[in-house]
């Protein structure tokens, strides 16, 4: 590194891959933990925090010893490349390293990690993911419990469906053949992609609409497998927001303009999903406000990736939950190739009335959508909503009507699903007020509210 170079580097300050220090001691083993666990970086020995250059007295003996320490006190171990720069007649010792490509690296049994221009000490969750990353692994790929006599039979005829339409994906024919063959079995164990896939899970989608920050007029959980949560998402979000007409240049010719573009919302739920941290216990959780819509998911930004990348194009695209991100492909509902947040964009262009961030909240990452009041110039019409719910469950509503003490053994049976899917379908209509239940589960009957 020649001393101009070195000038240049000290006059940009401390960043992502920089660091200043005065003298040699256990932060610069921190340091180069954090740096060979994101990017790499340079440590400057002999400038002070302020970019002041100090200057140090090594010798050769006491650079050799410095690469012995660190590499004695690593774990595995880095060695790092050291020169000796001359500048303003004094002396700074450069210490380089690169990313390592097997993660995480510890100094004494503490794993690091850069962020911005500070170290940041990793939790148990972020050491596991950092390592899962690493080794090509993925969490959702881990072996669970379950069997596939547990899943749920609408689940994978809905995904069956989807997948042919897609043509990505050829089938043999047996089902469950086809998932030991993508992956989602294995060892005739279910994976974790698998049970939230297609069965059931304790994760949840929580959705709400708010008329101020503290007043929620709409709320609704949904634990359903994830193929189909996301329309039962996206159903909820349409119940709650704005559908308007435009006309065209004649005046007569009428198009519906709902508040947000429809494919970017649902693009956002499948990011949520597909790239929440299923490690944390958190739900995904969605706000609707009069002029606004937030979805937020528990999870980091992989990679190294900043929110700043998402808005160009020349990103790569990381998986956290590798098995559930190709399920998503294989249907046909989002890409693998880092292109959806320039979709987002095309989307958004066509509703110049919204502004579209996304907020990095260190262990979360939150979009929110909201109107910019002074760049609305038409006003939607409102209409009324439909009911958002599916044939199924049109017809359970007409089997209750004609035997109000039909059972959900009964209808399961009927409509060949099992009992879970039955529970979610009747717990949906009475949140809808389209039922309700009279009197115990036992000896009680059913009541139909509203037919559609």
């Amino acid at each position: 590194m020649t001393e101009e170079q070195l000038i240049h580097i000290i006059k940009e300050g401390e960043s992502e891959t920089v660091e200043f220090k005065q003298s040699f001691s256990k932060a610069v083993f921190e340091t180069i933990v954090a740096f060979t666990n994101n990017i790499g970086g340079k440590i400057l020995i002999g400038i002070d925090d302020n970019g002041n250059v100090i200057g140090i007295a090594p010798t050769k003996e006491t650079v050799q010893k410095w690469i012995n320490e660190i590499k004695q006190n690593t774990e595995p171990s880095i060695i790092p490349d050291v020169e000796i720069v001359n500048i303003e007649d004094k002396k700074i010792v450069v210490v380089s390293v690169n990313e390592f490509p097997v993660k995480p690296v510890s100094y004494k049994d503490r794993f690091f990690v850069r962020k911005i221009n500070s170290n940041h000490k990793l939790s148990a969750n972020e050491i596991a993911e950092l390592r899962f990353v690493s080794l090509n692994y993925s969490f959702d790929a881990f072996e669970v419990d379950s069997t596939f006599s547990d899943l749920d039979e609408n689940a994978i005829q809905t995904y069956s469906k989807k997948v042919e339409n897609g043509g990505r994906y050829k089938s043999s024919g047996d089902i469950e053949n086809d998932f030991k063959k993508l992956g989602f079995i294995k060892n005739q164990k279910l994976t974790r992609a698998c049970e939230l896939l297609f069965g059931n899970h304790h994760t949840n989608i929580h959705l709400g609409r708010f008329k101020s920050q503290t007043t929620i007029i709409d709320d609704l959980m949904i634990r359903s497998p994830l193929i189909i949560a996301v329309e039962e998402s996206l159903d909820f979000i349409k119940k709650n927001i704005r559908l308007g007409f435009e006309f065209g240049g004649d005046g007569l010719q009428r198009t519906e303009r709902w508040q947000y573009p429809i494919p970017a919302i649902r693009e956002l739920l499948l990011n949520a999903i597909v790239h929440r941290d299923y490690s944390n216990p958190t739900d995904v959780i969605v706000k609707i406000f009069d002029e606004s819509i937030e979805i937020t998911n528990p999870g980091k930004l992989m990679g190294g990736l900043k929110v700043e990348d998402l808005y160009s194009d020349n990103y790569i695209s990381r998986h956290r939950n590798k098995l559930t991100t190709e399920a998503f492909y294989l249907t046909g509902d989002i890409e693998k190739y880092g292109t959806g947040f320039k979709r987002l964009r095309e989307w958004f262009s066509e509703y110049p009335e919204l502004n579209f961030k996304v907020i990095d909240l260190h262990d979360f990452i939150q979009v929110k959508v909201s109107f910019n009041s002074s760049k609305i110039k038409n006003v939607p019409v409102n209409v009324p909503v439909n009911v958002p719910v599916n044939d199924r469950q049109k017809k359970i509503i007409k089997d209750i009507e004609l035997n109000n003490q039909i059972t959900q053994v009964e209808l399961a049976k009927k409509y060949k699903v099992n009992r879970e899917t039955v529970k979610r379908d009747l717990r949906k209509l009475r949140e809808l007020k389209l039922i309700k239940r009279i009197g115990s589960d036992k000896s009680g009957y059913w009541e139909v509210i509203k037919n559609i």
